[in-house]
């Protein structure tokens, strides 16, 4: 699967009579006159062969009522939102439910692309059984557009048994930490890279860029709705952009004082998820920084709990705050299926969001569940131990990036200062003004 706001949550357990309600409505297969109702679902690629699987079982209990085909969409996450974009533009109903990026809300829910599910989600569910950040990503202009599926958080992963050679028992706490515990493994064995990243000049660069500058304490942007009017209420947004701080420059210095002071290879600038697990998965790296999925990934590479470990990102100062990106992905029904189609979606909808299905791509895939329950599940948690760092990092750590409907807009020029950065090309201020100066031309322009 193609991976892509610290807020505090409480954590308590999902009702048991939404797990039963939820057992009857799946059992219960849709009547369809005239054969099965038939809808194609998209999502990104999927190495481990999850999706499928799920789908074929989907398939199975809803035989002769509802067929679902399952559509890859490109690896590339901007690719991926073009194609989206271009047929969701189109007003046909080639595709009917859609795996989308939690960046994208905003945008297709705006140009109506999506269907409005608040009613349906009401109906369904208690929305204190989701995490909160991840059911904030599915909501724009306070209604709900879409289902979460899976979340995601920025996470370091480190050689477990590298660090021990060296003498440390503990991954870094800080940046600092992380240059001087990578130098010394590098120099005791033999490691070609300290620290590997996303610098590329797509969305997960994006990402990268502002954990560095979250966790100096800066901020990108941040956006409001006010109600207004009590006979006719209606909405107002204001977006601020806050990047040129000081706090920000010096997130995007400690970036390129990684590549500089040889911690992390120049050739971070182009590296995407790929070539970052490549590299770390191949022995030349101490440190990744990636998403939850990567656990799956190493599992399945031969790496053993004794060579690896997970730990959350580290803070720009001794004392400060990890911040990591909300990433994931919710599933959404195209608005121009037809109401068969949609609610044939809605109910894979309910299928794929469903505990069962949620606990078996964890196991398989190494993916965060979006229902709280789950991460105070003790065997779940001992079978994918990444569950438990996920269930601190979500309640503390996490930030998302802007909430609005031209983010793409933002994304672009926010990795591309960063790997400008990276590069030397700009300095953290130079580059902390520049993107101050864009994103407020952006916000104008589109107002």
């Amino acid at each position: 699967m193609t991976p892509s706001s610290g807020r505090p949550m409480s954590w308590v357990l999902l009702a048991a009579a939404l797990g039963l309600a939820t057992t009857s409505m799946l059992a219960a297969p849709l009547e369809a006159e005239g054969g099965a109702t038939e809808i194609v679902f998209a999502s990104g690629p999927d190495g481990t062969g999850t999706v499928q699987r799920l789908v074929d079982a989907f398939n199975e209990t809803n035989r002769g009522a509802i067929h679902v085909t399952w559509r890859q969409m490109d690896r590339d996450n901007n690719a991926h939102r073009r194609q989206l974009a271009k047929e969701l533009a189109s007003g046909t109903g080639g595709i009917d439910l859609i795996a989308s990026d939690v960046i994208w809300t905003a945008e297709f829910a705006k140009k109506r692309w999506v269907e409005d599910l608040t009613r349906r989600f009401y109906e369904a569910y208690d929305r204190d059984s989701f995490l909160a950040p991840a059911l904030g990503s599915a909501t724009y202009r306070l209604r709900i557009w879409g289902v979460p599926w899976y979340t995601d958080a920025g996470l370091l992963f480190y050689r477990k048994d590298k660090l021990a050679k060296s003498g440390f028992t503990a991954p870094p706490a800080t940046w600092e930490e992380l240059a001087r515990m990578a130098r010394k493994v590098m120099q005791d064995t033999g490691t070609r890279y300290g620290f590997v990243f996303q610098g590329a000049e797509y969305e997960g660069g994006a990402a990268n860029a502002a954990e560095f500058i979250w966790s100096a304490g800066g901020e990108l942007m941040t956006s409001a709705v006010t109600v207004t009017g009590a006979v006719l209420p209606g909405m107002t947004e204001t977006d601020s952009v806050v990047v040129g701080s000081e706090a920000a420059a010096r997130g995007l210095d400690i970036a390129r004082k990684l590549v500089a002071e040889k911690v992390s290879p120049a050739a971070v600038a182009s590296f995407r998820e790929g070539e970052a697990l490549d590299a770390f998965v191949a022995g030349d790296s101490v440190f990744l920084r990636s998403w939850p999925y990567v656990y799956a990934s190493l599992r399945q590479a031969g790496f053993t709990h004794e060579q690896f470990g997970v730990a959350p990102l580290p803070a720009a100062s001794a004392g400060g705050r990890s911040a990591s990106c909300l990433g994931g992905w919710n599933l959404v029904i195209n608005a121009s299926s037809s109401k068969s189609e949609r609610d044939a979606a809605w109910k894979l909808i309910r299928y794929l969001a469903a505990p069962a299905q949620q606990k078996r791509q964890a196991r398989e895939a190494g993916l965060l569940p979006i229902l709280r329950a789950l991460y105070d599940d003790p065997d779940l948690v001992k079978e994918v131990p990444v569950i438990g760092l996920g269930k601190k990092v979500l309640t503390s750590q996490l930030h998302a990036r802007p909430i609005s409907p031209f983010y793409s807009e933002m994304s672009a020029k926010i990795a591309r200062a960063f790997n400008q950065t990276l590069k030397g090309e700009l300095t953290g201020a130079e580059a902390a003004r520049v993107l101050d100066k864009e994103l407020r031309e952006i916000v104008r322009r589109n107002r």
